[in-house]
């Protein structure tokens, strides 16, 4: 097995046996409490006027929106390893979509896992009807999110462990290939952030923020997905929840593609309203309350509450068997799965789809490790491993979205339920050793003035690539995301309320 890089669950953990940095913070902390209290209230009233917000969950109405919990100054990340990442993403775009045309490799590695997951099969099911039937659009657009976080190595006593006595790396968390979100919401934490450091008379850091442009780079790539499929009469369709919570994070993607081509129209409709409302056309277009479909773009579908009984099943197959252009097609979904990640990372693996050494080396380099559970000799070996020592580990099932993995002193007990049958579901991972920052996480009804808390952070890059099983038309780095969390919470979601929005500041 590959070496482990350890994390824990706490501060207080870490204190007792590892070496875990604080990266600086960009400004001196902590703010002067008068000031800090009217600049949380200046930055709440900014960013929900600027559409940095979200429906409550507990008091939902459509009428109102809360705004997003946000860290109030930026948290650092070093730039030679944000560069790093932004320079990858177009390789793993082009390995993504390499994996997802490969018939073979999907059909090997997800053989076990479609047996005891229901909803992956279900999945594969209509992906081998689409095989079967032959597909009736080449093109994919995928529209990709590679989330990583630091993992810092330190030297000397703890005492010493600050920036100038550690390095860091970074190893990728996941690849999202459906509903990779954030395109809105990453840019306008740039945007609060700011503002809150223009307050604070910081202005000589604003320099240090990088450029995100993630909402212009992944409605360009709809853009001129739409452009190639060549019907200007034709609409895009947002495939949504019953209920959008992250309403701004999906509405100016809409918004901004109308701003950029007037002549496209967006609808957004459920998968229970296009199996009631959907049909195809005689050259099998999508049709769909009269609109005629030429890209569809998931912001639903990735878990199985989105499928409440077989006429949402019945939509995903209509959607896929048409000549729409879809992001992502059935067969980049599945290439999207925790198994295909975990599979990927085994010997000799990158090299199937790439065969420059160097490249292949510089992938590798990214992945932290990543284990089967299933009755072979490796799962069994990980499966020992996660009982005698949990912290080291999270355990990862097919799904996204956030709030479904288990992590720490949790995983024997998860484990103890499951057959070796029903650990073929889920894969194990390393657990990564993030450095820690100092900040204030302002959050809907959170208390005033904010404590300073420790936290770590989460990059998310985004790409986008247009191409067939033959060839690749685009392929770019679309903008990134930065979301950060207390640094004893496990799961880091803003969406699902674990998180806050925030923007990385390059320190050298």
């Amino acid at each position: 097995m590959a070496q482990k890089a350890m994390q824990i669950n706490s501060v207080e953990d870490v204190t007792k046996s590892v070496k875990i940095p604080i990266l600086e913070s960009c400004i001196e902390l902590p703010i002067e409490e008068e000031t800090l209290i009217e600049l949380t209230q200046k930055a709440k009233d900014w960013a929900i006027m600027h559409g940095a917000g979200m429906r409550s969950k507990t008091n939902f109405s459509s009428d109102s929106l809360n705004f997003a919990p946000f860290i109030l100054t930026p948290c650092s990340f070093p730039r030679k390893q944000f560069e790093k990442a932004l320079k990858i993403q177009t390789v793993l775009n082009e390995l993504t979509h390499s994996i997802a045309h490969d018939e073979e490799f999907l059909k090997k590695t997800l053989a076990e896992t479609i047996k005891v997951d229901e909803f992956t099969g279900n999945l594969y099911k209509i992906y081998e009807k689409i095989l079967s039937e032959g597909i009736s659009q080449p093109i994919s657009l995928g529209l990709l999110r590679s989330d990583l976080m630091l993992e810092s190595r330190c030297h000397g006593s703890i005492e010493n462990a600050n920036k100038s006595l550690c390095d860091y790396d970074w190893k990728q968390v996941e690849l999202n290939t459906i509903a990779s979100g954030f395109g809105h919401l990453g840019p306008i934490s740039k945007s609060i952030q700011s503002y809150v450091l223009a307050e604070l008379g910081a202005y000589d850091k604003l320099v240090n923020l990088p450029e995100n442009n993630a909402l212009f780079g992944i409605c360009n790539a709809m853009i001129k997905a739409w452009e190639i499929y060549g019907n200007d009469e034709a609409v895009i369709l947002f495939i949504i929840e019953d209920i959008s919570y992250n309403i701004c994070d999906q509405r100016f993607h809409e918004f901004e593609i109308r701003q950029m081509n007037p002549k496209i129209k967006v609808i957004r409709k459920t998968l229970t309203q296009i199996y009631n409302q959907s049909k195809l056309g005689p050259n099998k277009e999508l049709i769909v309350g009269g609109h005629h479909i030429s890209v569809v773009y998931f912001r639903a579908g990735y878990e199985p509450g989105h499928y409440p009984s077989q006429n949402e099943w019945d939509a995903r197959l209509l959607i896929e068997r048409s000549k729409a252009i879809k992001c992502p097609t059935i067969y980049y979904h599945l290439a999207g799965t925790k198994k295909v990640q975990q599979a990927l990372s085994e010997p000799g693996m990158v090299e199937r789809f790439i065969k420059d050494p160097a490249t292949v080396a510089e992938v590798r380099n990214i992945f932290t490790g990543l284990y089967p559970l299933d009755d072979t000799n490796e799962g069994n070996a990980a499966y020992v491993l996660a009982m005698q020592d949990p912290e080291r580990f999270v355990l990862k099932p097919q799904r996204e979205g956030g709030g479904n993995n288990v992590y720490g002193l949790d995983i024997p007990d998860a484990l103890k339920k499951m057959s070796k049958t029903e650990r073929k579901a889920w894969i194990l991972m390393d657990r990564i050793l993030p450095p820690i920052s100092k900040g204030y996480m302002i959050r809907p009804g959170g208390p005033i003035p904010p404590p300073i808390v420790d936290l770590v952070s989460e990059l998310g890059i985004f790409g986008a690539i247009i191409g067939d099983a033959k060839s690749i038309k685009i392929n770019y780095m679309a903008g990134h995301m930065f979301r950060t969390k207390i640094s004893t919470a496990n799961e880091g979601g803003v969406a699902a309320g674990l998180g806050a929005l925030d923007s990385p500041y390059m320190v050298d």
